[in-house]
């Protein structure tokens, strides 16, 4: 119970405008399997290869999200092997626990992808939350 306290807290730090920002485990699944996401994966490369991934997410590790948003469109497909998002497409950022993917939502807003979001859980919450729903059988 004292997890889904803290993340309250730490979600209103920015005078609750981050709120919306944030997206739950199950709006990611609702998304993810819409097809209407772009989910990007901050993590750098090695954790992804390690512990895995969420599926359908592109990795671009943190310190590349700002060039890699920049890029034209066509570099952008040859590096990361994904359509580039465009400034109104829905893009949500994760990463291990939300620190990261908080931080690349900052860069994304600040260069005019206002749709954009973050999976504030990141790959700890959904390891933890697909297992359970497996364990379940759903």
């Amino acid at each position: 119970m004292s997890g889904s306290l803290k993340l309250i807290k730490g979600s209103c730090s920015n005078f609750c405008i981050a709120v919306s920002k944030d997206v739950t485990y199950k709006e990611l699944k609702n998304l993810l399997n819409s097809k209407n996401i772009i989910l990007i994966d901050v993590r750098e490369t090695w954790e992804i290869l390690e512990y895995g991934k969420i599926p359908g997410s592109v990795n671009i590790p943190l310190d590349e999200v700002s060039e890699a948003l920049q890029m034209n469109p066509r570099d952008f497909k040859e590096k990361y092997n994904e359509v580039k998002p465009s400034k109104s497409d829905n893009i949500v950022f994760s990463c291990l626990a939300g620190v990261r993917s908080k931080t690349a939502l900052d860069t994304a807003v600040s260069l005019g992808f206002n749709s954009a979001q973050h999976y504030a859980g990141g790959w700890k919450e959904w390891v933890t939350c697909e297992f359970s729903e497996k364990k379940q059988g759903n």
